[in-house]
């Protein structure tokens, strides 16, 4: 199974970016998928997680700035970036499978290699 994310890069504080995240070596289509970050000198967190449903999940900080879709016929999700700021830098990884709960809780089975987001201030 590989994760293969993209459309990471530098953008100004206000600025967008949209991340997709392709998958191949098995169908997502009835599992969660979703987004984690890890900035500079801090642990990774969850970002935002869509399950096969269609429901989504974020994190406060990312909330009403931050959209996931995927595309279960391609096997695909992507994350559209709105208003980002300076605190959104991080590297950006995709993830697929295991259980997304309400509550942001999400423990996936397969991770991408990250795509980097800088926002400039």
């Amino acid at each position: 199974v590989q994760l293969q994310a993209s459309g990471g890069g530098l953008v100004q504080a206000g600025g967008s970016l949209r991340l997709s995240c392709a998958a191949s070596g098995r169908t997502f289509s009835r599992y969660a998928m979703g987004w984690f970050r890890q900035a500079p000198g801090k642990e990774r967190e969850f970002v935002a997680g869509i399950r096969w449903t269609g429901t989504t999940v974020f994190v406060d900080s990312v909330k009403d700035r931050f959209t996931i879709s995927r595309d279960n016929a391609r096997n695909t999700v992507s994350l559209q970036m709105n208003s980002l700021k300076p605190e959104d830098t991080a590297v950006y990884y995709c993830a697929a499978g295991g259980n997304l709960f309400p509550t942001g809780t999400y423990s996936p089975n397969y991770w991408g290699q990250g795509t980097l987001v800088t926002v400039s201030s």
